[in-house]
C-alpha cells in the first residue's frame, strides 16, 4: 500500500501502487475498488487548444487523487475545464498500473491517455513486463514546461515520464520516548532495540523505498547483514504503511518509516514532539511520482497540454499541498506555514532507474527471504 493511505488517515489525496510478489508478513484487511468520475461541465469560458477529438481526457490514477473535495485531482480538473474545451475524467483501476501492462500484454485497447503516480520501481516493472511494448510514448519531446523539473528527479532515460511532485522517506519518531538515532548505525544499538516499524518492501511503497535506501547507504553487498542485524534488534516489518502508522499513533512503538512531510499534519504544540523526523546520515530517500502518455492515447497533443498545466508554478504549489508532498520544479514557492512543516532532506538520495533495471527483483525476493525466515 502506497501514499494513498498515509493521504487517507488524514482525509487528503495520495499514489498508486505496483505489487511484485506477496510476503507474508502481518496482513492487514484491504480491499481494491475501481471508480471513474464522470466528466462535467465547469462553468467559465473555455478556449480550446488542439483540433483533436473533445472526448474527455481520460486519467488513470489512484482513487484518492481526486476522490474527495480538495484533492489535487479535483484540482487539476476544476482549473483545467475553465479554460478549455476538453473535460477531464479520471479513472482509478483496482490493479492499478498492472491492469495496463496485462491488457497491453494481451493486445487489448487502452482506455486512458494518461497515468498518474508512477515512480522509479513501477517504471522498471514496466519494462520488465513488456520488454517488446510500449506501454508508454515519448511524452517529453512535447512538454513546452518541464524545463525546471528538479534534476534529481529525473527517472527516465527514454523521457516517457515527467515528475510532478516527490515526498521523501524518513523514520518518524516520538522524542519523548526515544533519541534521534541520526544514522543507520544507530538503530542497530540497544537503546532503539524494539523501537523501528517498517513495511513489507513487496507490497508498501514507503516499505520498499526504505529498503531501497538501505542498499543505497550498505550496498548490495553488505544490506542484507544490515538488515538480519535489524531484524536481530527487533524492527517489526508490517505488511503496508496504515497498519505500521497506527501502531506508531497508539504507542506501541516510537518510530515508524514513513514521510518527511509528517508534521503537515502535526504541529501543535502538543503534537510536534511526537513527530519528529529523523534524517538518517543526513538523508532521506526521495521518491518522486511522475505521469505518463500512454502510446495507444487518441488526444497525444491535449494530454501534453494538460502535463504542462500540472507542471506550471500555480499548479505544482497546489498539487505538492493537496498530495502533502514537495514541488517537482524549481520555482514552485509553497506558502511559508507549509513550508516550515513540509520538511526536506539535508540530502535527497535515491537509485536510478539503471541502477534499478536487473537488480529490483533480486534485491527485494532477498530480502523477502531473510524476513521470512526471522
Amino acid at each position: 500500500m502506497r501514499r494513498r493511505d498515509y493521504l487517507k488517515t488524514a482525509g487528503v489525496g495520495a499514489a498508486g501502487l505496483l505489487t511484485a510478489g506477496c510476503l507474508q508478513v502481518e496482513e492487514s484487511e484491504q480491499t481494491s475498488t475501481s471508480t471513474t468520475t464522470d466528466a462535467s461541465t465547469t462553468e467559465g469560458t473555455t478556449t480550446g487548444t488542439t483540433s483533436e477529438s473533445t472526448e474527455p481526457l481520460t486519467i488513470a490514477t489512484y482513487d484518492s487523487f481526486f476522490g474527495d473535495e480538495g484533492t489535487a485531482g479535483r484540482w487539476l480538473k476544476d482549473q483545467w475545464e475553465a479554460d478549455h474545451d476538453t473535460e477531464i475524467e479520471y479513472t482509478a483501476p483496482s490493479n492499478g498500473i498492472n491492469e495496463f501492462i496485462q491488457r497491453k500484454d494481451q493486445n487489448a485497447g487502452i482506455d486512458a491517455d494518461l497515468f498518474v503516480g508512477l515512480n522509479t520501481p513501477d517504471l522498471v516493472r514496466v519494462d520488465q513486463s513488456l520488454p517488446d511494448s510500449d506501454l508508454f510514448d515519448d511524452l517529453r519531446a512535447d512538454l513546452d514546461n518541464d524545463g525546471d523539473v528538479k534534476e534529481s528527479l529525473e527517472i527516465d532515460p527514454e523521457n516517457r515520464v515527467v515528475a510532478y511532485d516527490t515526498g521523501y522517506i524518513t523514520p518518524v519518531y516520538d522524542s519523548t520516548e526515544i533519541d534521534d538515532p541520526e544514522t543507520f548505525d544507530a538503530l542497530l544499538e540497544p537503546a532503539y532495540e524494539g523501537t523501528l516499524l517498517a513495511q513489507n518492501a513487496q507490497s508498501s511503497d514507503p516499505g520498499l523505498a526504505f529498503l531501497l535506501w538501505t542498499i543505497h547507504e550498505k550496498g548490495p553487498d553488505g544490506y542484507l547483514d544490515y538488515w538480519e542485524d535489524l531484524l536481530a534488534n527487533d524492527v517489526r516489518v508490517l505488511d503496508d504503511w496504515t497498519p505500521a502508522y497506527d501502531a506508531f499513533t497508539a504507542g506501541e512503538r516510537p518510530m515508524v518509516v514513513s514521510y518527511s512531510t509528517d508534521q503537515v499534519y502535526y504541529n501543535s504544540e502538543e503534537e510536534l514532539p511526537h513527530h519528529q523526523i529523523s534524517f538518517l546520515n543526513d538523508q532521506g530517500y526521495a521518491n518522486p511520482e511522475t505521469v505518463g502518455r500512454f502510446a495507444d492515447s487518441d488526444q497525444p497533443e491535449t494530454a501534453a497540454d494538460f502535463v504542462d498545466f500540472v507542471l506550471t508554478d500555480e499548479a505544482q504549489a497546489s498539487v505538492a499541498q493537496k498530495n502533502v508532498q514537495i514541488p517537482a520544479t524549481t520555482t514552485a514557492s509553497l506558502p511559508e506555514g507549509y513550508a516550515e512543516y513540509a520538511k526536506e532532506p539535508p540530502e535527497p538520495v535515491t537509485f536510478t532507474y539503471e541502477e534499478l533495471a536487473g537488480n529490483l527483483d533480486e534485491w527485494t525476493e532477498a530480502w523477502a527471504q531473510l524476513v521470512a525466515s526471522n
